[in-house]
């Protein structure tokens, strides 16, 4: 049991050039040829959280039920988009995963799962810069939570656990249905207003609320916006669902490549 985790560790650590050398080829890439460069990571959002809090919090005057405070809904708006871009974007790479890497495993000789953590590290790059650009909002408005703001550091592990899982699952599907990308692009569409981000859970029917409660994402968001919003303490219990999701899913995650392994490099 012990070697199953100490040797993937080993190998991550051994080719931690072509990891880190991959993440900084792909940050770069993002903005080659582009005037302002890396600035762009910072000026779009920036301007989602300008637009969000001048909209919602000043023109709207949008509030959330039982929160007085003038930038409550922005914040809990922000806090739900701002996850979720990280979820999203860490799914929809590693749906293509394997096609986008089709000759790397062709002709390179690797540990595979390099790959996934490749994607995760550029989604945890360009999501801290979007992070500390939050936090200097809530430090601005008078708004940040203080020390227990760490307590999204279990969150965000959590998440990422479930996101790249999820991803590699649907990304091994993807080598032999290629409808399963596009399909799944619809279902996140679909997933993202059935997820509390937009609209605080309280107002919704209490039938629906408890359908919305299936979805696994709902303890996430809520564990994220009580935290920037109330500054309150995650209900861990609320998390153990997409915990065990998680888990189950790296574990069909893991299990399908080793099975298949040979099938999806003749397949690419």
């Amino acid at each position: 049991m012990a070697s199953a985790v100490i040797r993937p560790v080993r190998e991550l650590w051994l080719y931690r050039g072509f990891i880190t050398g991959t993440v900084k080829r792909e940050f770069q890439s993002k903005y080659l040829n582009s005037l302002l460069g890396v600035a762009w990571t910072v000026i779009q959002p920036l301007a989602m959280i300008i637009v969000y809090t001048l909209i919602f919090s000043q023109i709207m005057q949008a509030k959330l039920p039982g929160v007085e405070n003038t930038f409550g809904y922005s914040i809990y708006l922000c806090s739900g988009i701002l996850t979720w871009g990280l979820f999203a974007e860490i799914t929809g790479r590693a749906q293509n995963l394997f096609l986008e890497n089709a000759n790397l495993l062709k002709k390179l000789s690797f540990p595979w799962f390099c790959l996934p953590v490749t994607v995760v590290l550029s989604g945890c790059l360009n999501f801290l810069i979007i992070f500390a650009l939050f936090a200097l909002f809530l430090i601005f408005t008078g708004n940040f939570p203080g020390w227990i703001v760490l307590a999204i550091i279990p969150v965000l592990l959590l998440q990422l656990l479930f996101s790249i899982s999820l991803g590699l699952v649907l990304g091994i599907l993807n080598v032999f249905f290629r409808d399963v990308g596009q399909l799944f692009a619809v279902v996140l569409q679909f997933w993202f207003w059935l997820t509390p981000i937009v609209y605080p859970l309280s107002i919704l029917p209490e039938q629906l609320q408890q359908l919305i409660h299936l979805n696994p994402l709902t303890g996430l968001m809520g564990a994220y916006q009580g935290l920037f919003v109330s500054a309150q303490v995650p209900d861990w219990s609320s998390l153990m669902p997409i915990t065990a999701l998680a888990l189950l899913l790296l574990w069909a995650s893991v299990r399908l490549y080793s099975k298949h392994a040979a099938e999806i490099v003749d397949e690419l």
